[in-house]
């Protein structure tokens, strides 16, 4: 039995628009500015300073003011992740490959509570080293409030 040209046309399409909705998704760049002042007036933050990515996005931390770096915290990263540790007044960028809660800092203004966090995924395995990790009063504050704001 043949099909008409008109019958294996659209056949032809209806399989090819699947094909590309089912295929890979596109990752993302999450961008989060290094900042003086934030948008709320607090002082020395991350603006986004929580996001929620997909494994393969890109973040990237762009300084807007001099003067910050960002850090990983040492064991608030998922397991297996490499530090990720850039110079002052420059662009860091990485992809997220493995699922997790992924925690920063910049180095000279952690104390006055600037860090960031990153979580990609759903239910970050290391979540409960994030939650008990120690640090200075201002930064843990800030953690604690974006980790409710993301509903962690």
């Amino acid at each position: 039995m043949r099909m008409n040209t008109a019958k294996t046309f659209t056949l032809a399409a209806s399989l090819s628009f699947f094909a590309i909705l089912s295929g890979p998704a596109v990752s993302a760049e999450i961008e989060i500015k290094m900042l003086n002042k934030g948008s709320d007036g607090q002082a020395m933050v991350f603006e986004p300073a929580a996001v929620k990515a997909q494994p393969g996005d890109t973040i990237k931390f762009v300084p807007q003011d001099k003067g910050h770096d960002v850090v990983s915290m040492t064991g608030l990263l998922p397991e297996g992740v490499a530090e990720i540790k850039g110079k002052i007044s420059q662009e860091v960028s990485f992809t997220a490959d493995k699922a997790g809660a992924y925690v920063f800092k910049c180095t000279p203004h952690f104390g006055m509570g600037m860090v960031a966090l990153v979580v990609v995924g759903d239910a970050p395995a290391n979540l409960a080293a994030v939650k008990d990790a120690k640090m200075p009063k201002m930064a843990k504050d800030r953690l604690t409030a974006e980790l409710t704001k993301l509903g962690l």
